[in-house]
């Protein structure tokens, strides 16, 4: 039997999420069909609104339903900390991991010039300007261990020395529980050339 137009449309629809070939939305898209409607139907609802509604804050650019996320809102807080990432995934793994307690600046990105991605992509004027007030004492670079994010973690690191702000980055390397003899060279390479000094 031929799959109807509209259960393709829904397949092909489900394919748009990332990791979701053409196997798994099938399976995804006859699973709510069959057996959970009801689930579909809920699916479906929060999905419109969560599309119409959810925007970026004014201040971090993190996702938010509100003009000013919750973080940025919080008296509680630390207003003289300020931890870039580059995306809203990255703000829940801190915020998930650590006991971190001061704000966020979310670049949406990395410097990429042969993707056609520069500062004024990632909101570094706007991030200039945060700089500009004078209520940092860190700013907590959080980029990834790419060779793009390296590139920006460089940048972040000349616009707040321009500030006489405090620069931190987290430190990569070998992973808790690892062994060395697993860890990849560069990845070992990185941990060696940032050693750490025991008191």
């Amino acid at each position: 039997m031929a799959a109807e137009p509209l259960l393709n449309q829904l397949i092909e629809a489900l394919r748009c999420l990332p990791g979701v070939g053409p196997k798994s939305a099938q399976r995804m898209a006859l699973h709510l069909l069959e057996r959970n409607r009801e689930g579909g139907l809920r699916l479906a609802s929060v999905l419109v609104e969560a599309m119409q509604k959810i925007g970026r804050c004014k201040q971090c650019r993190d996702l938010t339903e509100l003009e000013v996320c919750s973080i940025c809102a919080s008296p509680r807080r630390d207003q003289s900390l300020l931890c870039i990432v580059e995306s809203p995934v990255d703000v829940l793994a801190i915020e998930q991991a650590t006991a971190y307690k001061g704000r966020y600046f979310v670049l949406l990105g990395r410097l990429s010039p042969l993707d056609g991605i520069g500062p004024a992509e990632l909101g570094l004027d706007q991030l200039a300007e945060q700089l500009e007030q004078n209520t940092l004492e860190e700013m907590i670079i959080a980029t990834n261990p790419t060779v793009e994010g390296e590139a920006t973690s460089y940048y972040l690191q000349s616009m707040a020395k321009a500030q006489n702000i405090k620069v931190t980055c987290i430190a990569h390397g070998v992973p808790l529980g690892g062994e060395l003899e697993y860890t990849d060279q560069s990845t070992l390479a990185h941990a060696f050339g940032r050693r750490l000094l025991v008191d």
